[in-house]
């Protein structure tokens, strides 16, 4: 079992560490959603890990586009993305247009890059702990992946370490800033001096971005302006704004690395829905509100989270730091190291699911995410603390699932 803490080991040879031995993170959550609700428990959803849909500004700006007459943002995505989506990305990350390629979310995206940018026998370095869709693509494509450690209760990044990690086959480097699923952001020295080593080695840095907005004005898009040609950048609508409805997904990179990936995209790519990325374009265009709704949460809910975060720390049930930004935390559960065994446990008890680490490569951590209504936040978070206390006391984390 690996552990992720200021002790852990480095990798193999080649920065080679054992794949994750547990199932994926999105099947876990459906079937202890699905025992919890057979059973009629109070279901608190704290494995969500984005604000909740927000359902009355959709319905809002899908009123006033398609109320009278068809808005003029409906158009054609099929061609690489609805054009008024194409030009407000732009203008964001501050790139000429052709740097833009939408996708059907960021998943989509992920997929079409190590198609387009992989040939056979190359490899892929991945961070550990992180998202296991990372693993699961390349494992769908047959593609071999290395890892490193993000390491200490800021889960940094070692640019030496990374490079230790590379092997003359690695072709793309995966990071994810805001980090999943810690919340903790990159520095943008650490990144400017991955991609110079990434240059010089002939590889790419895919960065997900999927949380990069939380961070306000402190965030800067990996692709945006000139950072560097080896840096791209990966988002979506659906954790910034929880709109994983619309599946508006894209793409930022340097033209060449773009030029292949839009080859295999007018190959492949059929899928992308005018209705939902005509409303994402609307959305972007006013996406003040949806910043405000983001914030409005967020501001709610952030004061709940460090109440309990300094309690768990002062009672030594969790160790870790709670990150500056964003909406889920990774803290590490202290003397649980069994953590898929915890959330179980406390989803039948409780009613109360949160992620065990053990889906990111990390058991002990338990990844929390807080942008709910105040009311859910403070009731999850009391059954998880109530949890933590009872789950020791009776001896469940040595007993583990026998």
């Amino acid at each position: 079992m690996i552990r992720f803490d200021q002790d852990a080991p480095g990798g193999g040879p080649g920065g080679t560490l054992p794949a994750p031995r547990f199932g994926s993170y999105s099947q876990w959550v459906r079937d202890v959603i699905r025992k919890v609700r057979s059973e009629r428990n109070l279901l608190i959803s704290l494995f969500e890990s984005s604000v909740p849909e927000p359902a009355e500004l959709l319905h809002e700006i899908i009123r006033d586009a398609f109320g009278e007459t068809v808005t003029t943002r409906y158009a054609s995505a099929f061609a690489g993305g609805n054009p008024y989506v194409i030009d407000q990305l732009a203008a964001r990350y501050k790139v000429e247009r052709d740097r833009v390629l939408c996708t059907t979310g960021a998943t989509g995206a992920l997929s079409l890059l190590y198609r387009a940018l992989l040939a056979p026998g190359d490899r892929i370095l991945v961070e550990t702990p992180g998202f296991d869709i990372f693993d699961t693509v390349a494992r769908s494509l047959n593609k071999p992946v290395d890892r490193f450690v993000r390491r200490g209760d800021d889960f940094a990044i070692d640019p030496d370490e990374v490079e230790r990690a590379m092997t003359p086959q690695t072709r793309l480097i995966l990071l994810s800033n805001l980090h999943n699923p810690s919340g903790m952001a990159i520095a943008p020295e650490v990144l400017a001096a991955i991609a110079r080593m990434a240059e010089a080695r002939g590889a790419i840095v895919v960065v997900d971005e999927v949380y990069g907005e939380y961070a306000g004005s402190e965030f800067s898009p990996a692709a945006s302006g000139t950072w560097s040609p080896a840096l791209v950048s990966v988002s979506s609508l659906t954790k910034i704004w929880g709109l994983s409805t619309l599946r508006c997904g894209w793409i930022v990179a340097h033209p060449s690395v773009m030029e292949p990936v839009r080859a295999l995209n007018r190959e492949v790519e059929f899928g992308i829905s005018n209705l939902a990325h005509a409303v994402a374009a609307l959305v972007l265009e006013q996406r003040d509100r949806f910043e405000s709704y983001r914030e409005g949460m967020l501001q709610q809910a952030r004061p709940i989270i460090e109440s309990y975060h300094a309690h768990w720390l002062a009672e030594g049930l969790m160790a870790g730091r709670l990150p500056p930004h964003g909406c889920i935390a990774f803290p590490r559960a202290v003397g649980i190291d069994d953590t898929e065994h915890f959330s179980e446990w406390l989803a039948d008890r409780c009613g109360v699911v949160v992620v065990p680490g053990e889906h990111f490569g990390a058991p002990g951590h338990l990844r929390i995410g807080f942008a709910h209504a105040p009311a859910d936040v403070d009731y999850g978070l009391q059954a998880l603390t109530d949890g933590l206390k009872r789950y020791r006391a009776l001896g469940e984390h040595r007993r583990g699932r026998t």
